[in-house]
């Protein structure tokens, strides 16, 4: 695309609008020269081209006031049936040249906060109470996520197979390997750790071993176990 007629079309353009430039969406809309038809090509940024036009750049869109996006996104919302995301506003941008640029909604932070801050002006304004059901739905969605997180703070403990000699021991501890080397100062021959299961009923989990070999039951937790209830202790990674 040849730069001169870029040119000529930025003053054409400008003069059929009053004097003022177009904006580049605009500015394609109307004369049909593409994006990549100058960016890179000729100059780096669209007010550059208006500026070697002879024109002055219109002032950065971003100036909305964060009041005016909610609006907008508030009503996007109530059109979609929906909150919006980022594609559903770029779409909605280049249908509608007078719409926010997706980029100038990053002001209000990500999703959580827009929605945060858009229910906020929302209960605040008569008419919006659909907007506010869709914010209050959204906000009860994110609400599991967090209460999942929580649910793994849950302190997982062991339970433990341990071998000295002959005999195996079932217990549990919250520091998997400590209670090996506890045992080892106590028994005449080495303990080794066997096998480990995770849990976070360690207390329970520890029980319903005792309780299956309970007939294999020797002296204190140490139990005579057979290789098939050694293998059948090894199959479980967490309970």
């Amino acid at each position: 695309m040849d730069k001169e007629h870029i040119l000529r079309e930025i003053k054409r353009t400008a003069t059929a609008n009053a004097g003022k430039p177009l904006g580049w969406r605009k500015f394609e809309s109307e004369t049909g020269i593409k994006y990549h038809d100058w960016f890179g090509v000729h100059w780096a940024r669209w007010g550059d081209a208006i500026r070697e036009a002879g024109l002055a750049p219109n002032l950065f869109r971003g100036a909305y006031e964060n009041t005016h996006l909610l609006d907008k996104y508030a009503n996007l919302a109530r059109e979609l049936g929906r909150l919006p995301s980022k594609g559903d506003i770029r779409l909605k941008g280049r249908s509608d040249l007078g719409f926010p640029n997706d980029k100038t909604f990053d002001r209000l932070g990500p999703k959580p906060d827009l929605v945060s801050a858009l229910l906020k002006y929302c209960r605040d304004r008569n008419g919006y109470e659909d907007v506010v059901r869709l914010c209050e739905g959204y906000t009860a969605r994110k609400q599991p996520v967090a209460d999942e997180s929580r649910a793994q703070e849950v302190e997982v403990g062991f339970v433990y197979l341990t071998k000295s000699g002959r005999f195996y021991k079932v217990g549990k501890t919250n520091a998997a390997g400590r209670r090996e080397r506890e045992l080892a100062l106590q028994l005449p021959e080495k303990a080794t750790t066997v096998h480990i299961i995770r849990t976070d009923d360690p207390t329970g989990i520890e029980a319903y071993w005792h309780k299956r070999f309970a007939t294999k039951w020797r002296n204190g937790e140490w139990f005579d176990l057979s290789a098939a209830d050694v293998a059948a202790f090894k199959r479980r990674k967490f309970m």
